[in-house]
């Protein structure tokens, strides 16, 4: 009589890595990761040091003069005051990112590093392009940004190349996961890099390159991140 072998059932890859990965997300897990306290601890740091820089730092370019470009591509656009959709969609896409990220913290630190990194490399180029704003220039109305710089009395209109509020929002596309929410961060950067041309406030040159800056600053934070071996922490190096 023939034996009839009932297969060993076995357990799916992906099954069985996801208690690990489950664990990896948890607060309790990343801090007893080596080296993860010290890399939050030095870029929430690093974070708040630039706090009494930044706003001397960008009243000084606002009081540089700078070169007017031509821009063939922000002519074609209309003109509006559209303050109020440009900053529910960065506010509202902060917020969504936060939500997101508070229980992922190693994307969460990731997208702190990135943030820092954004700010170093956007007040390089500002400090290295002095530029004046397009002539039909609409004045942005930004209700965080007006109460830290005081623009009540002295608008900030220089800060020109590159776009922060669009590469902002890539950082926040590339902060998530998945398809969907990268999607529609995607579709939300976009948006706001018409709605600061359409505003006035940059030309086509700032918003075009955003993207790439706000790549890089992801890129950086990635290599900032990045697990190292055990030895090396053991040895007191990050």
């Amino acid at each position: 009589m023939a034996t009839l072998l009932k297969p060993t059932p076995i357990s799916s890859p992906l099954t069985a890595r996801r208690p690990k990965r489950a664990r990896a997300l948890t607060w309790a897990a990343a801090r007893d990761e080596p080296g993860f306290g010290m890399r939050l601890a030095l870029v929430l740091g690093l974070l708040l040091g630039l706090l009494p820089v930044v706003p001397g730092f960008y009243h000084f370019i606002q009081a540089r003069p700078g070169r007017l470009l031509a821009d063939p591509l922000l002519a074609l656009l209309p003109v509006h005051d559209v303050s109020v959709p440009t900053f529910a969609l960065i506010y509202g896409g902060i917020a969504a990112t936060l939500v997101y990220l508070l229980p992922r913290p190693r994307l969460l630190l990731r997208a702190l590093w990135a943030y820092y990194f954004l700010q170093v490399l956007r007040m390089g180029t500002l400090w290295l392009l002095p530029l004046e704003p397009p002539t039909a220039l609409v004045l942005l109305h930004d209700p965080v940004m007006d109460r830290i710089f005081e623009v009540t009395t002295q608008p900030i209109v220089r800060d020109l190349f590159f776009s922060g509020h669009t590469a902002t929002m890539m950082l926040l596309m590339l902060a998530g996961r998945g398809r969907t929410w990268r999607g529609a961060l995607g579709l939300m950067m976009v948006a706001v890099g018409v709605l600061v041309l359409v505003q006035r406030v940059h030309y086509s040159y700032d918003v075009l390159a955003a993207p790439f800056f706000g790549w890089l600053a992801y890129w950086l934070a990635g290599q900032v991140c990045r697990k190292k071996p055990a030895t090396e922490f053991g040895n007191g190096l990050l």
